[in-house]
């Protein structure tokens, strides 16, 4: 068991914006588990960046705008959402509640939300297909056992999931020092239950760290993006793209879809915020394929400030695991309700009706209007 306290049965009143629900989250969740889910890496810089960087970005009030017929639906890859904003791949929510994913995809299904499922989801992909009212993309690393790969992705299309985001920033993982300290490991009863039966690579030869072992050996190079774009006919985003070289190889590959990420800090510190680096990716992309971005939104103006700099949507993971853990599948709908009734409020009083009159002119210093 590792929720200290039961998930609440209602939203407290002291709630108002996603950020609250994180202290509520904090006293639910086991210390060693809080590490894993809101440490970074080495000293945290990235992970302070990516929610302080939306700060230097001011907003640009408009007046008097038409907003007859205003919304924030779009359409993303096929899928028909309610708003620009998706869940985040994260591991494990059973870490923070019972029910897990299950709940999660059930707020998302009640909010026209599109959850994208991580491979190291706590619960089987298909059971979470079963329960789904609403668009799902299924998160993908390239294992070291590319044949089990292969089948992770048939299961994914058969169960129903719309697209591949494939994570390749995080070949290996980050020196999460805050995770380390606290001692986490997985409790008895939670795993990665997608990735049973894998084959794992051998052990290193004495004395090596990383280099010269089995897993630096069989990371994922370019190659095996032209092989997963044969393997599926399924959409497939790139997560982890924050260099525009990248970004322009990735559409020579024939990719659908770029999410600018830096794995919410929990892989290299010193890397800029996410919101930082997304300009650049936007003019090199320039609307050729859907761009997002995921990394310290925790306001529906920042949402607002994402897509301002070329983001089509934006993708929410703490926050939703923060909300879970509170009230479960209540919390995640209430906090991503939260999100649209700011955004909603952000595109009025910036004059924009749709999200398509949505640019660098809503903030100072930009291009205006």
């Amino acid at each position: 068991m590792t929720a200290l306290v039961p998930p609440l049965l209602q939203i407290p009143p002291q709630i108002a914006a996603i950020g609250d629900y994180e202290a509520f989250a904090q006293d639910r969740i086991e210390p060693g588990a809080w590490a894993y889910i809101n440490g970074g890496v080495g000293d945290e810089w990235t992970l302070r960046e990516n929610t302080a960087a939306f700060a230097r970005l001011p907003l640009r009030t408009r007046v008097l705008r038409p907003m007859h017929g205003a919304s924030t639906a779009l359409n993303l890859l096929g899928a028909d959402l309610a708003t620009p904003i998706l869940i985040a791949p994260t591991a494990f929510h059973r870490l923070v509640h019972p029910d897990g994913e299950l709940a999660t995809v059930l707020a998302a299904g009640a909010t026209g939300t599109a959850m994208v499922v991580s491979t190291q989801a706590s619960i089987a992909l298909e059971d979470i297909a079963a329960a789904s009212a609403g668009p799902l993309w299924f998160q993908l690393y390239i294992q070291p056992d590319r044949d089990f790969t292969e089948r992770l992705v048939r299961r994914a299309e058969a169960a129903g999931y719309g697209a591949l985001v494939l994570t390749v920033d995080a070949p290996v993982n980050g020196m999460r020092n805050a995770e380390a300290r606290a001692g986490f490991a997985l409790p008895h009863g939670i795993r990665a239950v997608n990735l049973e039966g894998m084959r794992h690579p051998a052990p290193g030869p004495d004395g090596a760290l990383l280099f010269g072992t089995p897993l630096i050996e069989s990371v994922p190079t370019w190659q095996d993006i032209a092989w997963l774009r044969r393997l599926t006919r399924l959409p497939i985003l790139l997560k982890g793209i924050v260099d525009p070289e990248d970004a322009r190889r990735a559409l020579g590959c024939g990719i659908d879809g770029l999410i600018v990420s830096n794995h919410g800090g929990r892989t290299l510190d010193g890397v800029p915020a996410a919101i930082d680096l997304l300009p650049a990716i936007a003019a090199t992309v320039a609307k050729r394929v859907p761009l997002l971005m995921d990394g310290g939104i925790r306001r529906g103006a920042d949402v607002l400030r994402a897509l301002a700099l070329g983001a089509n949507a934006v993708l929410i993971g703490r926050p939703v695991l923060h909300a879970l853990a509170t009230a479960g599948a209540l919390g995640v709908a209430h906090a991503l309700r939260l999100l649209r009734a700011e955004l909603e409020l952000a595109m009025a009083l910036t004059g924009c009706r749709t999200l398509s009159e949505i640019d660098e002119g809503c903030l100072y210093g930009r291009s205006p209007v």
